[in-house]
């Protein structure tokens, strides 16, 4: 009976990190219809989801709980999200996402640097092989612009990283695991609105005020709608999914599932913006997410 509670438990944590994946992956879309600094995007969107995760925790009655796992686990996410925006904006989200998605990696290389975990020859193959295909990203669009975007979405991988494997050694506490996630939301609206601010509204006041004057149905209009569903959908409501998820669901296993994002977000993408990555990218994009799910399924085998 035991047995048939834990897998039950498990099978529920995958589906909800599958509805999570998908809820992510709409962020590319609406992050490329905001005209407004990625940091303003970025914070504003991490007050939305951050009130909804408190909301979570209050009416469920988890407690707030500051250590080091929820704290570092706040930092890793909150300058992921940040990250990822940024990078956004400057390359595309296909480079972006993909990138992102090289955490698997960084687990790898964060857990030997920080806890000391000997890496086992297969996986030495496959931080390399990663390597390798990220390199590719940068052979795509060489514009000052787009090579920046490629290095800043690596770091939110590096950063969404320390997320994973902070929210791994908290283990099974629940006030750990949300905490953190509130922390990252914390963390990324203290950086993004008051950066966003100066930034958005120094370059675009004139545009703005004018904007204001116009009904709803305006680009600020819609621009604060696509802010709103970043907030909810696309953040807010998924972070209280994968804090659910992540009790029954490893790190390893938890970022596998959220290879759906990295696939799925370039093909919103690609139907409403128009965006498509270059060829060497493409390459790239497809070298990562083999090699980190091949070595996942690979990991799940021997645990």
């Amino acid at each position: 009976m035991k047995y048939n509670n834990t897998m039950n438990r498990k099978r529920r944590a995958m589906l909800l990190m599958v509805l999570t994946a998908c809820m992510w992956s709409i962020g590319g879309i609406f992050i490329k219809l905001i005209s407004w600094s990625p940091f303003l995007i970025s914070g504003i969107r991490s007050i939305i989801s951050g009130s909804i995760m408190a909301g979570y925790m209050r009416a469920s009655h988890v407690g707030y709980k500051l250590n080091r796992y929820s704290l570092f686990a706040g930092v890793g996410l909150g300058l992921s999200a940040t990250l990822f925006t940024i990078a956004n904006k400057l390359t595309t989200a296909a480079n972006a996402i993909v990138l992102q998605y090289t955490a698997p990696v960084f687990i790898l290389i964060l857990s030997a640097v920080l806890f000391h975990q000997k890496m086992k020859r297969m996986e030495v193959g496959v931080v390399l092989v990663t390597l390798m295909g990220t390199v590719l990203f940068f052979f795509d669009q060489l514009s000052p612009g787009n090579v920046l975007g490629n290095f800043f979405g690596i770091l939110a991988g590096i950063f969404l990283a320390l997320m994973f494997v902070m929210v791994g050694r908290g283990g099974d506490d629940d006030s750990t695991r949300m905490s953190g996630i509130l922390n990252a939301h914390i963390i990324a609206a203290l950086i993004g609105v008051p950066v966003g601010a100066v930034l958005t509204f120094h370059a675009k006041a004139g545009a703005i005020a004018a904007d204001t004057v116009s009904a709803a149905g305006s680009p600020l209009g819609m621009e604060i709608l696509f802010v709103l569903i970043l907030g909810v959908f696309q953040l807010g409501i998924p972070y209280v999914l994968y804090g659910i998820a992540s009790k029954d669901c490893p790190p390893l296993a938890c970022s596998l599932i959220g290879m759906l994002e990295p696939l799925l977000n370039p093909v919103w993408v690609a139907i409403f913006v128009g965006e498509v990555p270059g060829r060497f990218a493409l390459i790239g994009a497809v070298i990562i997410i083999v090699t980190v799910t091949w070595w996942c399924v690979q990991e799940s085998r021997t645990t």
